[in-house]
């Protein structure tokens, strides 16, 4: 038996497994991550109402890629008239699927009609597209706006005249499900 004797103070290390070392460092870096976004501000996004804002349909306020921002203060003039409200029914829509889901164009369009705009078109997006997004050409910045708020949409833009959006009427291009 000479040379299998076990001496009872000797003891060895036990490496973890693959599994419990990818563990380890997912919390690890979920910690970081925790730690270097926890003080940060939430972003928040301001809409107005077209009669809440006193711009014009050849003011100076522009939309930032993502997002509508407030105007500046009113003039006397913007103060003293305030905007007739808009005529849904006159303003036509045109409604395109950018998304997976079958048959979306179709009833937000539907949604669109109810809420009292004229509802033209649904069909289908090819393209991409960042966000759900309102489309107006020139002179219908208003009614743009409008239509965002009365759909939930966040984003609202001019019209891209070198695509096949329209030149009379609001573009929606749906990037998931509105309200």
């Amino acid at each position: 038996m000479a040379g299998t004797s076990r001496r009872s103070d000797q003891r060895g290390a036990v490496l973890p497994s693959p599994v419990i070392l990818f563990s380890i460092l997912v919390l690890a870096v979920a910690a970081v991550a925790y730690f270097a976004t926890r003080d940060a501000e939430p972003t928040e996004r301001e809409i107005t109402t077209a009669s809440d804002t006193p711009s014009s349909d050849g003011d100076s306020t522009e939309s930032t890629d993502d997002e509508t921002e407030a105007t500046d203060e009113p003039t006397e003039e913007e103060t003293k008239k305030p905007k007739p409200p808009i005529d849904k029914a006159t303003v036509g829509v045109n409604v395109f699927n950018n998304t997976t889901i079958a048959g979306l164009a179709s009833e937000v369009l539907a949604q669109v009609d109810e809420i009292g705009w004229n509802a033209l078109i649904a069909d289908n997006w090819y393209g991409t597209i960042p966000a759900t997004t309102v489309y107006y050409p020139e002179g219908m910045k208003r009614e743009g706006r409008q239509l965002a708020l009365d759909l939930g949409v966040q984003r609202v833009m001019p019209a891209d005249l070198d695509s096949d959006m329209s030149t009379e009427n609001l573009t929606l291009i749906l990037t998931g499900e509105v309200g």
